[in-house]
């Protein structure tokens, strides 16, 4: 017997049942998505890794995209996030469109990463852009359609928590730190590592970076200073805008959220479970220079991105995600005998038609269809014998509760719509 060859370290099969909950999540996210009015995008899973190169960070660029050459003997790579790819797309078209731009996209993305729970190194991922407002609506948008996402799933305020901080915020009390631009920008990433490093490694790379003990004192009183916000004019708005939306109980203050690519210059957000237990659930912010730096004209966006892996992990702790059973709706056609097969075929055509996943399986004995049809989740089950078929009956069996009826073949359907 051959070896059964194993997938690729890091990647995963989505049997059937895998499959129904992930379409189950899309079809959450664009509820979310469309409420608010954006339209649905993609770009190419190949994309030139200068794109990247242009604004993502060394890290990204360096040590988590996949990079190879195509026959010209160009660096590809497998794309690693899609912001960079809807700036370049606005770029090429920038006077066809209208903005401001709403748009989303799921879809599959690749990064270099040890694999551990909640990371992979392929995963699939929502993201959702306004490109081209430079206003805080724009970010209390974007925080709003993260709110009415979490709630679509089930997950409360008291569960989960959108975090926010300003990156222009961090900006100016560093520089009243006495930092220059260089220690400033190191900070930001020694920051952003803040969960991820012990407390005593994190301080001696903030002293490493050049600061003095006064500085290294002064910062993790920034960092411990829940009312920072209100030094923030934009936060200050942002909040009040949170407040007009009937959001404000999912969002929060939170200093140490800074995001670790380059881009972002603005207000900056993560998603996390209030208790701790998994990575960022999303992630996003305001960016004013993508876009020119893909060689557009100089165009504000903001967004974020979730990957599926954390929020499914999320959504299975709390018994959150349907059923892997079949469609419930869905109906198993059984084929008595021989001589009714053709009136069984005949019914099952004429449900599909009229809207219903109608299964059905080879002939074979009664009780062995019933045991298959249990087996793979269905729910419901139609017998045509020819004593049914003689008196114009259809007999529907429910295998959750075992109940069983007889419907007259003309109510049928309007028997299984209600």
């Amino acid at each position: 017997m051959s070896k059964i060859i194993q997938k690729v370290k890091g990647t995963r099969d989505f049997y059937p049942e895998e499959m129904a909950q992930r379409q189950w999540l899309i079809s959450k996210l664009r509820v979310a998505s469309e409420a608010f009015g954006y339209r649905q995008y993609d770009g190419p899973c190949l994309e030139q890794i200068e794109l990247y190169a242009a604004k993502s960070g060394e890290e990204l660029v360096k040590e988590q995209a996949f990079v190879f050459d195509d026959r010209g003997g160009d660096p590809i790579t497998l794309r690693p996030e899609l912001t960079p790819t809807i700036s370049r797309m606005v770029a090429s078209q920038q006077n066809q469109l209208t903005f401001p731009l709403r748009w989303w996209s799921f879809g599959p993305f690749w990064r270099y990463e040890r694999p551990q729970k909640g990371r992979t190194r392929e995963f699939f991922q929502w993201n959702i852009d306004q490109i081209g407002s430079d206003s805080v609506l724009a970010d209390a948008e974007l925080l709003a359609v993260a709110a009415r996402f979490f709630r679509e799933v089930g997950l409360s305020s008291d569960l989960v928590q959108l975090r926010v901080n300003d990156r222009e915020l961090m900006d100016a009390e560093l520089m009243n730190l006495g930092l220059d631009e260089v220690q400033k920008t190191a900070i930001l990433r020694l920051i952003d590592r803040l969960d991820k490093l012990p407390i005593d490694v994190w301080e001696k790379m903030v002293l490493e970076a050049g600061l003095t003990e006064t500085q290294l004192r002064g910062l993790q009183g920034l960092l411990e200073n829940k009312l920072l916000w209100k030094n923030s004019p934009r936060l200050v708005q942002l909040f009040d805008i949170l407040e007009d939306l009937g959001e404000s109980a999912y969002v929060s203050y939170d200093p140490r959220i800074i995001r670790g690519l380059d881009y972002y210059t603005g207000v900056v957000f993560e998603a996390h479970d209030t208790k701790g237990e998994f990575r960022a659930i999303l992630g996003g912010g305001h960016y004013a220079d993508l876009v020119a730096d893909v060689g557009g004209k100089p165009t504000p966006g903001v967004g974020f991105a979730m990957g599926d892996v954390v929020i499914m992990l999320i959504l299975e702790k709390y018994g959150l995600l349907p059923s892997r059973d079949m469609d419930p709706q869905a109906l198993f056609m059984t084929i008595f005998d021989e001589t009714t097969q053709a009136a069984s075929l005949a019914l099952a055509a004429e449900l599909r038609q009229a809207g219903f996943k109608v299964l059905m399986s080879e002939i074979d004995r009664l009780g062995k269809q019933f045991r298959y049809a249990d087996r793979i989740g269905m729910r419901r089950v139609l017998v045509l014998g020819p004593s049914e078929i003689e008196k114009g009956l259809v007999v529907v069996k429910d295998l959750k509760s075992g109940e069983q009826v007889e419907v007259e073949r003309q109510q049928l359907i309007s028997m299984l719509s209600a």
